[in-house]
């Protein structure tokens, strides 16, 4: 990635870009499709699409803002005074991977995973599954750093039910001269989806226990990394266990890697945020 130096900056450029960051956009819930038992797309849209920091990183990323019902917030917020006043009240944060961006209808696609019945779903479960149209949501980003090099001689993708979206969008963008293999692990047959993606590269699902997904990759010849580009995301300790593979292992050059942790078992995203910090949360040695 190239960075252009510029040359003059008004001392007020860092204030902008720090208001900039923490922007929210208000959107409002344009529409709901259940694409499988356990996979909701919702739709939001809205005059304030254009705060967002669009871009065009096929894992581009916003991170949802969720007051609790109980705590009479509405978006936007005031997260400081919020924190200041009544930390308990503050909305929860988490984060979801940008399907589909339309730009001309200032519309942005989710893809919600939902857990168990109501009882054990978590917060943007719930909320995206009681959600109506009109239904208003502060959201900001967005992040992200991958898309798939058009010069990559071959594609590797690993990921799992959270870290389908991107690699659909991947798949999605892909030339169709590209050649490669993606591997997703699901819980359930019935939530697999149709994929568009190029003849040469294999979607293969990988359903049941994770442990197979691991299995597999360890099971790929992968002797040749010249030109490789992968991209690997999925719960924390199973994305530790295959970094150790792909870049002890196999020697694959760490710049040709995309990887990181989307969620862990038994964390909600506050903890697994914080634990990023800790050594319990690094997934390099």
């Amino acid at each position: 990635m190239e960075f252009t130096a510029v040359p003059s900056v008004s001392p007020a450029a860092p204030e902008r870009a720090a208001r900039r960051k923490g922007t929210q956009a208000v959107l409002e819930v344009r529409g709901k499709t259940r694409l499988s038992p356990r996979l909701l797309r919702v739709t939001l849209g809205g005059e304030q699409y254009s705060e967002l920091r669009r871009n065009h990183h096929t894992d581009a990323y916003v991170k949802l803002l969720i007051a609790s019902e109980e705590s009479g917030l509405l978006p936007p917020y005031d997260l400081d005074a919020i924190r200041a006043s009544a930390p308990e009240h503050l909305p929860a944060r988490r984060t979801y991977t940008v399907r589909h961006w339309d730009d001309e209808a200032q519309t942005l696609d989710i893809d919600v995973v939902l857990h168990g019945d109501d009882g054990a779903a978590g917060v943007a479960a719930r909320w995206a599954d009681a959600a109506q149209p009109g239904d208003r949501i502060a959201l900001s980003g967005a992040g992200g750093g991958y898309s798939p090099e058009p010069e990559s001689s071959y594609h590797l993708l690993i990921g799992d039910h959270a870290a389908l979206p991107a690699i659909a969008a991947a798949l999605e963008s892909m030339d169709p001269a590209a050649r490669g293999l993606a591997l997703v692990h699901l819980d359930h047959e019935e939530d697999m989806l149709t994929v568009e993606h190029p003849e040469g590269v294999e979607l293969r699902w990988v359903i049941g226990e994770r442990e197979q997904l691991f299995d597999q990759v360890q099971a790929l010849d992968l002797s040749d990394t010249e030109g490789l580009q992968v991209f690997c995301h999925l719960e924390r300790g199973l994305t530790k266990r295959l970094r150790r593979v792909l870049v002890t292992d196999r020697q694959i050059p760490r710049s040709a890697i995309s990887i990181s942790a989307y969620w862990a078992l038994g964390r909600i995203e506050d903890q697994f945020q914080a634990e990023k910090r800790e050594a319990i949360g690094k997934i390099d040695d």
